[in-house]
């Protein structure tokens, strides 16, 4: 089946080889498809040259040796870049191709990207994912999809390789309204855990304790199952970085000021991790958010 893949699917370009990235790209490969990598640390490519990708050494000969690009890189800044720019993606992929963007970015760019690819005869697909790194290690990502019918029908073999849910939400930026209220929800998720965690200590509880009676009642959820124990053990190892998440939760406050709309709760979300950041923590998980509110309240975690 593989090696029918091989001879009969696209040629997938993917940019971006990190906690997310890499892993999901070795599901793409996995499931038979001719890649072609790029990224502009060569050691985060060389696992998928073992695999069987091939490494481009720039943007401009990945995108002109493939039929489908995938993008999932840090910033806004840098899906501009990478997309847009002159030595970018839609400059030199050919038509009839498409692009597909999964990095978490800005509704309106998003937008911007799909007009200048149907210029070029070019289909865009913004599809950002929920999961975190364990997710896109076992391929079972959710994927929150806007753009044109044809351009998702396009991408969604591949999109299959290394997601669960795929829900097409509507036209180019639903998928990233879509991220955006994923997003608000885990920012209320991670506030709770860890105001339930510190609570629990302060009133001497055990946490682990803690955690099997509340984690199979009505408190429970992902957040909790995944991250609760690594909060509990003071293990910051990303799964998510926490300036990553707070790049989301700009965008999101970005987008209720221009509709009008009041989010105190992602407001108090985005403060707290403003000062994990300047705990030093902003490549740490999302789970350090703890240690925001252990300061607050004039203690030390764990």
């Amino acid at each position: 089946m593989a090696e029918q893949q091989r001879e009969t699917g696209p040629t997938v370009g993917w940019i971006g080889l990190g906690i997310m990235g890499g892993p999901m790209c070795r599901h793409v490969i996995d499931a038979g498809f001719d890649v072609i990598a790029y990224a502009r640390r060569p050691e985060a490519a060389a696992p998928l040259a073992e695999a069987g990708a091939r490494i481009a050494s720039s943007v401009a000969e990945l995108a002109a040796g493939s039929d489908l690009v995938a993008t999932i890189v840090g910033m806004p800044s840098d899906v501009e870049q990478v997309l847009l720019g002159d030595d970018g993606v839609i400059a030199n992929l050919r038509p009839g191709g498409t692009v597909v963007d999964l990095t978490t970015s800005k509704p309106e760019l998003a937008r911007r990207i799909a007009e200048v690819a149907a210029e070029q005869g070019i289909g865009a697909v913004d599809a950002p994912v929920s999961g975190g790194q364990g997710g896109a290690e076992r391929g079972t990502l959710s994927i929150m999809v806007g753009g044109a019918d044809d351009a998702v029908a396009a991408a969604e073999p591949v999109l299959r390789s290394f997601g669960e849910t795929i829900v097409h939400q509507g036209g180019p930026g639903a998928g990233q309204h879509t991220k955006a209220a994923n997003q608000i929800l885990v920012a209320g998720a991670m506030i709770a855990l860890s105001e339930s965690l510190l609570y629990a200590s302060a009133a001497g509880l055990d946490p682990t304790r803690v955690l099997e009676s509340v984690s199979r009642g009505a408190g429970g959820s992902a957040a909790l199952t995944a991250l609760a124990p690594k909060t509990i053990a003071g293990d910051w190892t990303p799964g998510f970085y926490v300036e990553h998440f707070l790049k989301d939760l700009g965008i999101i406050l970005a987008e209720a000021r221009r509709s009008g709309l009041a989010l105190p709760g992602v407001e108090l979300a985005e403060r707290l991790y403003r000062s994990v950041q300047r705990l030093g923590h902003g490549r740490s998980g999302t789970q350090a958010l703890i240690l925001a509110l252990a300061e607050e309240s004039g203690r030390t975690w764990p």
